[in-house]
This record gives structure tokens, sequence and C-alpha cells, in this order.
């Protein structure tokens, strides 16, 4: 029965080791790629329902669905024990991993992709240049046309208007 029990409180400080190192993962993601809020909701949510799931899933395998107060303590002193010991060494290594692989693979994407963006920006020169030009003269002739009605306008009004005081 003491040993049962036993084995219980160790499987369940090892699921409590688990949930920390499940923590450190989304840490760890957090840490290296930059996300938003919403991600970060869902971040959370993914955490407890995987939490929720293991912790489920060693009750009713290990302890035939029976929940004790010993268990959650086994949970809680693995995840410290976890904390405390393994977390910083685990967190800095992954993050130096993900942090170089980032920088191998941004290289690797900017060779394969520097053909493509030559050939897009000779394709933008080619294609739009002709028609920035063309959108830039007609902006400046409608423009021009369009002060020369105001003048033409102006002028009228004031020649009405010097004909009306020739009047009187």
């Amino acid at each position: 029965m003491i040993t049962n029990q036993t084995n219980l409180f160790l499987i369940f400080i090892v699921n409590g080791m688990l949930i920390g190192l499940l923590f450190d993962f989304f840490r760890i993601l957090r840490k290296t790629f930059k996300t938003n809020d919403i991600i970060t909701y869902i971040e959370d949510i993914l955490f407890w329902i995987l939490t929720g799931g293991i912790i489920l899933y060693s009750i009713f395998t290990f302890n035939n669905g029976e929940i004790r107060l010993f268990l959650f303590i086994g949970i809680l002193l693995g995840c410290i024990f976890y904390m405390l010991t393994l977390s910083s060494y685990i967190i800095k290594t992954n993050t130096a991993i993900i942090n170089f692989l980032k920088k191998i693979i941004g290289k690797i994407l900017n060779v394969i992709l520097f053909p493509i963006k030559c050939i897009l920006k000779i394709i933008k020169r080619i294609l739009f240049k002709p028609i920035s030009f063309l959108t830039i003269n007609i902006r400046k002739n409608s423009t021009n046309l369009l002060k020369n009605i105001y003048n033409s306008i102006k002028n009228v009004n004031k020649t009405k208007n010097n004909a009306k005081k020739a009047k009187i």
C-alpha cells in the first residue's frame, strides 16, 4: 500500500516536471518568435488544455481515476524542482539553438530569394516606370488645365464686373 502510493507520488512528481517542461516550451516560443496578443492567448489555452490532459490521463492510468491530495502535491513539487534546477538551462540552450537556426534559414532564404528580387526589380522598372511617368504627367497637365480654367473664369468675372462699373 505505501509502496504503491510512493510510486504514485514519484509518477506525479515526474508529471509536474513534464508540465514544467511544457511551460518552458511556450516560454521558448515567446522568446524566439514575436507573437501578438491573440497568439499568446491561444498558446495559453493550449497549455492549459495539454496540462489538464496530462493530469487527467495520469490520474486515470496510474490511480484508476481516484483524486488524492498527495497527487497534486507531487505535481507541484515536480514543477518547483524542474523550475529551480533545469528550466534556465533548457530555455537558454533551446533559445540559442532556435536563434541560430533562424539566422541560418534567413541567410539561405536571402540567397534563394536574391535572384527573384532582382527579377522583380527589373520587371518593376520595365512595367511600372512608364505607368508612373504617365500618371505624373497626367496629374501635372490636369492641374495646369484646372488652373487655366480657374484663371479664365476669374478673368471673365473681372471683365463682367468692369463692364458693370463702366455702365454705372
